[in-house]
C-alpha cells in the first residue's frame, strides 16, 4: 500500500487533515506535513528541499496544486514520485477518483467538416486564413461553400490553394458545374448529390455526401446509397438535420431509420443548422448533437462558425467528439471525463462553505487581502477583519484603498471576477482567470493533448 506524504502550509493544514479523514477508507496511508509556511499557494519546490528532511519514508509526496518549480529535483533529491495535487483541498477526492479511471481524449472516430461558408466572396488569401483557424479549432475538412447566383472564378485555385497547403478539402454546391469544377481541381469531397446528379461521381474520384432529394423521401437516399454500393464506390450519407422548430425531432428519427437499414455505412450529420438557428450558447448544443453522432457511428459531421453565439462551434465539435467517443467506450455517463463544455457553471463552484472561509479567515495574521467565494457571497479579510457581500461595491470601501492606486486596481479586477463567478456559480480562484472552458484559448494550453498522433479520423 502506498504512503503518501501531503505537504502544506499553516492556513490549509487543519483543512487539508478534515478531507482525508472524510475520504476514508483510502487505498493508501498518508501524513501531513506543514513545513512553516502560511499559505500552501507560495510553496516553491526550493522551499521543499531545505524545510522537509530526508529520508521520507514514503512511496509518493504530494504538493499543493499552486506550487511552482521543478518536480524532477524534488523526485531525484527524496527518491519518491512527487506529483501536484489539485489547486483546492477540497477537490482532492475528485483528484484521487481521477487517478482511478483516466480517460483519453487523443481518440475519436468522426470528422469534423468546417464550412466556408462565404467563400466565393473571399480571395485566396482570405481562404487560406479562416482555413488555418478552423484547422486549428480542430477542422479535419476544409469545406468550400459555394453561393447561389454567385460567380465563384477562382474555385479551381481555392481548391489547389488548400490541398497545396496539406488540408482535406469539400466542396459544397447546388450547382453540378460548380461541383465537376472542384472534383477535377482535386477534391477529396463533394456535397451534396441526390439520385439525379450521382453522375457527377463518375466525373471525378472525390468522395460524394450522398442526400435525399427531398428530406422527407428517404427512399431517393437508399437508391442512391445502393447505387454507389454497386458501383464499389466510396461515400456518405446524409439525411438532413432540420431546424427547431421545422422537424428536428423528425430528422433525428431519420438518423436513426437509416442506421438501423444500414449498420455499416458512413454518415454524415450536418449539424449547423441547429447551432447556428438556435439563439442558445453552442456549446451543450454540440455535446447532444456530438452523443447522439457517437451513438449512431456518424463517421462526419458538417459545422459552421458564422453566427458570432457560434463562433467557437467548430472548438466545441472537437471537444465534444472526443468526451462522447471516451464515454461510449468505457460505457460511462459523459460525467467527469472533461469540464471543457462546460463554460458558465462549474461542477463544485463553491469549495469552501462561509464556516469554513471564517475560520481560516480568524488565523489570517498578514495585512494581505484574501478573495474567496461562497454559496452567500463574496468574502474579503486579511488581519484586520473579514467582510462578506454579494456586489464588490458594497466591499470596496471597508478595503481603506483610496491612496494605494495599483493595490485598487488589483482588487477591482479581483472582485470583479469573483461577482461574476458568484453569479454564475463558477469556480474562483484568486489571481487566475476565470476558467470557460473550451470557449476561449489557453495560452498555456498544450494542443497536443487533443490533437496527439494516433488520432482516430477515417481516410477515405
Amino acid at each position: 500500500m502506498d504512503h503518501i506524504v501531503f505537504l502544506t502550509g499553516r492556513l490549509a493544514e487543519k483543512s487539508l487533515k478534515q478531507v482525508l479523514e472524510g475520504m476514508a477508507p483510502t487505498p493508501f496511508t498518508w501524513e501531513i506535513r506543514e513545513i512553516g509556511l502560511q499559505v500552501a499557494g507560495l510553496m516553491t519546490t526550493d522551499m521543499i528541499l531545505r524545510r522537509v528532511p530526508k529520508p521520507l519514508r514514503a512511496s509518493r509526496m504530494v504538493v499543493p496544486g499552486r506550487c511552482r518549480g521543478d518536480l524532477d529535483a524534488l523526485r531525484a533529491h527524496f527518491d519518491v514520485h512527487v506529483e501536484r495535487g489539485p489547486e483546492e483541498v477540497k477537490d482532492l477526492p475528485q483528484f484521487f477518483g481521477r487517478e482511478a479511471r483516466r480517460f483519453d481524449l487523443s481518440r475519436h472516430d468522426t470528422a469534423i467538416f468546417a464550412e466556408i461558408v462565404d467563400a466565393p466572396r473571399l480571395d485566396l488569401d482570405g481562404i487560406a486564413t479562416r482555413a488555418q483557424l478552423y484547422a486549428a479549432q480542430g477542422a479535419d475538412v476544409i469545406d468550400i461553400g459555394c453561393l447561389p447566383e454567385t460567380p465563384f472564378p477562382h474555385l479551381e485555385d481555392a481548391v489547389r490553394m488548400l490541398k497545396e497547403r496539406g488540408y482535406r478539402v469539400s466542396v459544397d454546391s447546388m450547382h453540378t458545374d460548380e461541383l465537376v469544377r472542384g472534383g477535377r481541381a482535386g477534391a477529396d469531397y463533394l456535397m451534396s448529390l441526390n439520385l439525379d446528379t450521382l453522375w457527377v461521381a463518375d466525373e471525378v474520384p472525390a468522395t460524394p455526401i450522398l442526400v435525399a432529394r427531398e428530406p422527407r423521401d428517404p427512399a431517393s437516399l437508399d437508391a442512391a446509397i445502393e447505387a454507389m454500393i454497386q458501383r464499389g464506390r466510396a461515400f456518405l450519407a446524409d439525411p438532413i438535420l432540420d431546424p427547431i422548430p421545422f422537424g428536428l425531432a423528425a430528422s433525428i428519427a431519420r438518423y436513426v431509420a437509416l442506421r438501423e437499414r444500414y449498420p455499416h455505412i458512413d454518415i454524415m450529420m450536418g449539424v449547423g443548422n441547429v447551432t447556428e438557428l438556435t439563439e442558445a450558447d453552442t456549446s451543450g448544443i454540440n455535446a447532444v448533437l456530438l452523443g447522439m453522432a457517437a451513438e449512431l457511428h456518424v463517421s462526419a459531421i458538417l459545422t459552421t462558425s458564422v453566427s458570432l453565439h457560434a463562433r467557437r462551434a467548430i472548438r466545441e465539435a472537437d471537444v465534444a467528439r472526443r468526451v462522447m467517443y471516451a464515454a461510449r467506450e468505457a460505457q460511462v455517463l459523459p460525467k467527469g471525463i472533461s469540464g471543457d463544455l462546460s463554460a458558465l457553471h462549474a461542477k463544485r463552484p463553491f469549495p469552501y462553505d462561509a464556516r469554513e472561509i471564517d475560520e481560516v479567515a480568524s488565523a489570517v495574521r498578514d495585512p494581505n487581502f484574501r478573495v474567496q467565494v461562497a454559496a452567500d457571497g463574496i468574502h474579503v479579510y486579511n488581519r484586520d477583519g473579514h467582510q462578506t457581500a454579494c456586489d464588490p461595491f458594497a466591499l470596496y470601501p471597508g478595503l481603506k484603498l483610496e491612496a494605494d492606486g495599483g493595490h485598487a486596481f488589483y482588487m477591482g479586477v479581483q472582485l470583479a471576477r469573483a461577482e461574476i463567478a458568484w453569479q454564475l456559480g463558477k469556480r474562483f480562484d484568486q489571481d487566475k482567470a476565470l476558467d470557460w472552458g473550451c470557449e476561449v484559448d489557453r495560452p498555456e494550453e498544450d494542443l497536443s493533448a487533443w490533437h496527439a498522433p494516433g488520432v482516430t479520423v477515417k481516410k477515405r
